[in-house]
């Protein structure tokens, strides 16, 4: 049974704080699970840019948009190509910084728990204004973003077929793993390579090439490429 949950954002008032409910996670124990991030990310008032940027005003805001940010260049190319810091999309780059954003310097495993993301995401909302993607009566308990089915985890890539397959991706990605400003995908391991391509196919990573080649794929040419992919050396 789902269990509704609330975080409470403090709207300013001259008297004092009025508080506001909606439905997205636990804004207090999204606190407490912020703090693994706080070594690298501030909110608040006197919240200033770190190892990573801020995340005040997060929701809702295009990617790379924080002027003075050393940026990675693939948030940057993903901020390129269109990436908005939605609900959605916050949610699948706590699940898998590396996931959605190929590229990215965020060195964190991501958050599998989805009641954490929900809760970490009620959290910074209170720190952003009225994101468009958040109405009154947000549904709780948001499904994972990019769900392999264990009938996908279980496919054994053929990676011969893989390579047969490959020349369409290295076109543009290097055999030997190099980097030309297109992130390297050999050594990857299975699973952070169908996850991506996943959410190409599933249009949630905003690259319209990768989601096009992505979406003529099927889940077991998928595991092929990963199984090539991640052998080459």
């Amino acid at each position: 049974m789902a269990i509704a949950v609330f975080f409470w954002i403090a709207l300013s008032a001259s008297g004092g704080a009025e508080q506001e409910a909606r439905e997205i996670g636990d804004a207090r124990r999204g606190e407490t699970i912020f703090r693994q991030c706080a070594d690298c990310h501030q909110v608040g008032s006197d919240a200033k840019d770190r190892v990573g940027p801020h995340l005040n005003g997060i929701f809702g805001r295009k990617a790379a948009a924080n002027d003075g940010f050393g940026y990675s260049d693939g948030i940057v190319r993903a901020a390129n190509d269109g990436l908005v810091w939605d609900l959605r999309r916050l949610d699948a780059y706590l699940e898998n910084p590396k996931a959605l954003v190929s590229g990215t310097r965020m060195n964190f495993r991501g958050l599998a728990e989805p009641r954490d993301r929900a809760d970490v995401l009620a959290y910074l909302r209170g720190f952003s204004d009225n994101p468009s993607d958040i109405p009154e009566a947000q549904p709780t308990a948001r499904p994972r973003e990019v769900e392999l089915s264990p009938e996908i985890l279980a496919i054994v890539g053929d990676a011969e077929y893989g390579e047969y397959l490959s020349s369409e991706c290295t076109g543009c990605h290097q055999r030997d793993g190099g980097y030309d400003g297109i992130p390297s995908i050999t050594q990857w391991s299975a699973e952070d390579f169908m996850i991506a391509m996943q959410a190409y196919k599933r249009k949630i990573r905003p690259h319209p090439v990768m989601q096009m080649m992505a979406g003529r794929l099927s889940d077991e040419e998928i595991a092929a490429l990963a199984a090539y992919f991640g052998t080459i050396e």
